[in-house]
């Protein structure tokens, strides 16, 4: 099988609105997807000024196999940008065949290559064929961090 990865393009939108939707149900949160097409066109490919996001898609002998969507980040701990990786997916029929280690190794490689300090993703805690593969290739699970959120009306009233 060979495996291509390449940045999202804006003819990929429905592509990625695609594996956006498939990660959703796989992670059980179908219903809190609120994205289409065109946020993700303004997110993505703005019409002026930088992205607030960025997307590799994979493809496995020119199947659709897989995305890696990711953004910078800064840690003033390490005095560097990192780079966050908010979601990473590969439909079953395409797992264990290489994809998401290539996927991962793709936006770990921009972080390189940019200067970054590290590179950061989360995990869900029930999701342990993940957390071994994470692990076999290096990267260490915080225990001792929980992510904190506000969103909706949470975030409008915050005072």
């Amino acid at each position: 099988m060979k495996i291509q990865i390449r940045a999202a393009k804006p003819g990929d939108l429905p592509l990625v609105l695609r594996f956006v939707r498939e990660l959703a149900v796989f992670e059980r949160l179908e219903g809190e997807v609120e994205a289409d097409e065109e946020r993700l066109r303004g997110c993505l490919f703005p019409a002026g000024g930088a992205p607030a996001a960025e997307c590799a898609l994979a493809f496995a002998d020119g199947e659709p196999a897989g995305f890696a969507l990711f953004f910078t980040n800064y840690s003033t701990f390490l005095g560097k940008p990192g780079i966050y990786l908010e979601d990473l997916f590969v439909p079953p029929g395409f797992r264990g065949k290489g994809v998401g280690r290539d996927l991962l190794v793709h936006v770990a490689r921009i972080a390189r290559d940019r200067g970054c300090g590290r590179m950061e993703w989360t995990v869900l805690s029930w999701n342990q064929r993940a957390i071994e593969f994470y692990e076999s290739i290096g990267a260490k699970v915080m225990p001792d961090w929980r992510i904190c959120r506000l969103t909706g009306d949470a975030l409008k009233n915050v005072r």
